[in-house]
Formats: structure tokens, sequence, C-alpha cells
């Protein structure tokens, strides 16, 4: 039997999943065997805040082991001036092994760190904010927050720490926030590869939403009771769950336009809400623009249904709730001329967007269902944007 060369075009590359996963309460105090196990000399990447609660815990664990342990500050953002910075702190302290503990910057700039010296990398995430610490992803911003670019790793972390103790000395805010970003897995995702025949991107989108579900039933309650079975259930949702929808699904299946909207509104520089809350905000664009320029009545319920739900968690619904209620209509248009890019993932949309329209659908998120509500006004501006 002849057999054929396999060529590149029918080669597809997968990272669904880290090598291993360790979930649990006091995880870190008993990781020591398991990150030994992967170097002798790591280095610790996070921010001053991470460092101070996972460090205490960390070093004893670790020297015990007789590691040799050095931190190293990724200051703020993601950017490609910290990569330089951090791969000195790697060659100086000789560095095997890299450890990213914190949010989803603190950990994309880790996982990136480690793809570029070709060490292994272990995760902590210190928040339930994003799905970071599973992803073969990492996001690059300018140094002052502005989204640049994402890059694709070659494989997911080798471990991923999952502290419960840890990530309840995080700020309730951010397992909200974790709830909208793993909220969008399904609104993107069914938008995107609904029609998909893929086994595995039809797994990711039927595994989206299962997560949407889980989120609806168990998150006020989880909210309710940090700590609780239910809020563990909730954390591994947003952290673990979301993170295999990314990795079945692959970029296709990612993102759309709640993250675009995101990747807008960072360029404005304003930063008083975090990653989930602007995505969780892009989802209600997302709809809007479907009801807008399809006409599609289930998103304009959808919508309605996700405005009722963010009032019971304390998800923003508007850019006034953003705290970006002064910006000016060339702001906004700066947002939107970036989120309408040509390599934005909005143009994953089954249909085309202007950038009037996509103005038009960020001013209204929440209008009222009605017949006019599906074919506004092109350049509505309510007061909350401003000359």
């Amino acid at each position: 039997m002849n057999q054929k060369t396999q060529t590149a075009t029918n080669v597809l590359t997968l990272a669904v999943a880290p090598a291993r996963v360790l979930r649990g309460v006091q995880i870190l105090s008993q990781s020591g065997e398991e990150i030994a196990a992967l170097g002798k000399r790591p280095l610790l990447v996070g921010g001053d805040r991470t460092l101070a609660v996972t460090l205490p815990v960390l070093q004893p664990v670790l020297e015990q082991q007789q590691l040799q342990i050095e931190t190293a500050n990724y200051g703020s953002d993601s950017s490609e001036a910290t990569l330089v910075s951090l791969k000195q702190a790697v060659a100086a302290h000789q560095a095997d092994l890299i450890i990213g503990a914190g949010g989803g910057k603190a950990l994309d700039t880790a996982k990136l760190l480690a793809h570029h010296c070709n060490l292994p990398v272990v995760t902590i995430p210190t928040s339930a904010a994003t799905c970071a610490a599973w992803t073969a992803l990492s996001n690059i911003y300018t140094d002052d927050g502005g989204f640049l670019y994402d890059v694709s790793l070659s494989r997911c972390p080798d471990l991923v720490l999952l502290d419960y103790d840890l990530i309840q000395t995080a700020p309730q805010r951010t397992l909200v926030a974790g709830i909208g970003d793993a909220l969008a897995k399904w609104y993107e995702a069914s938008v995107s590869s609904a029609h998909s025949e893929d086994t595995l991107t039809i797994a990711a989108v039927q595994q989206a939403r299962v997560l949407r579900d889980i989120l609806f039933q168990k998150s006020v309650a989880a909210l309710q009771a940090p700590g609780s079975a239910v809020w563990r259930e909730v954390v591994d949702a947003t952290v673990l769950l979301a993170g295999v929808i990314g990795g079945l699904g692959g970029a296709q299946c990612r993102t759309v336009a709640a993250h675009a909207v995101h990747n807008g509104l960072t360029h404005l520089h304003i930063h008083h809400s975090i990653h989930g809350e602007k995505v969780a905000y892009g989802i209600l664009v997302q709809l809007r623009l479907e009801e807008m320029l399809q006409g599609n009545q289930l998103a304009a319920t959808a919508r309605q249904q996700l405005l009722k739900f963010y009032d019971e968690i304390g998800l923003p619904k508007t850019l006034h709730e953003l705290d970006m209620g002064s910006i000016t209509i060339e702001d906004l248009q700066r947002c939107v001329e970036i989120a309408c890019d040509p390599k934005s993932d909005i143009h994953r949309l089954p249909f085309k967007v202007a950038t009037e329209q996509l103005m038009a659908a960020m001013v209204s998120t929440t209008a009222p269902i009605s017949s006019n509500s599906l074919n506004p006004p092109a350049r509505m501006i309510p007061e909350e944007v401003t000359e």
C-alpha cells in the first residue's frame, strides 16, 4: 500500500491542555516535588501583589526541594519591553524553569518568556479573572496597556497550580470579571463556529454552551459564598473549562466581536475596568450588532437575558459603567477603528460591520427590544458620550 507524505496543509497542531493540573486547597504548599521535576533554578515572574502573596508560601516549599529561586517583577503589562528585561533576568539567574504567578497579563508574560527561552513553565493563577493559566496563548500590549496582538505558543503550560486558598485572596470583582470573560466563549463561538463540521470544533462549541449554563446557574450562589463548593465550581469553570474550549476550538472559536471591542477599548488608556469587564460589555455590543444588522430576535432576547444577569452579579452594561462615560466622540471613533482593523477578530462575524455601525451598537447596549431598536440611526450617540 502506497503511503502519501503528509503535507503542511493537512497537519493540524493543537495545544489543548496543560501537561498536569493540580487543584485544591493549599496546593502551593504541596507542589514542591511537581515543580522540582521541571527544573532546579526557577525564575518566579509576577507583580508586586502576587509576589507578596505567593512567595512566602512557595519559597520554603522550593527550598525544601533544594531549588534556587529568584523573582522578577513583570511590571503591569505583558509588553515587548518587559519581555526583553525578563530575558535578561533569565540569563542572570541561569534559570531552567519559569513560574508565572498572577492574573492574565502576568501569566501571559511568563508563558511567552518560557516559549522564547525554550523552558518549561508553571502557571499559578492568583485570581479567577481569566483562563490564561491554561492556554497556549499570550497577549501582547503596549507599555501603557493598549492591546497589540496575540502569540500562539507551542504548548500549554507544563503545570498549572490552582490553589483555591490563593484564589480567594483576590477581590471578588476578579471572579465576576472572569465570569464575564468565560461567558464570551459561548456568544463568540456560537457565532463563528456553530456550523462547523469539524469534530473538535463541534465539541468546543457545545462545551461553551455547557460553560454558559453553569455560570448562569451557579454564579450568584458562588459569589454569595466565597470558598464554598459552588464557588470552587465557578472558579473551575472560569479558569479551567474556559481554557479547554479555546484549546479544542482554536483561534476561530476563541474570539470574535466581544474581544475585538475589548481590544479597541484598551487603547483609550482608561484602566478603571479590567479585562473580563470589557469583554462582558463587548458581548452586549456583539449581540446588538446581530440585532441591528441581521434583525436577529434571538440575539435581542439573549441580550435582555444578559442584562438581567449582569445586574445580579455586577458586570458593566454600558460605557458609563465601565467608567468611560466621559469619553469623547473622537475617543469612541478611535476605539471602533481599532476594533474594525482588517486583522481584527470582529471579522469572524458572518456579516460585515462598518465603524459607524459598531459605534451605534456600543452606545445602545441597554436598548429595549422593539421594532425600532433593530434598526437604530447609524450615528445614534447618547448623552454618555460627549463632544
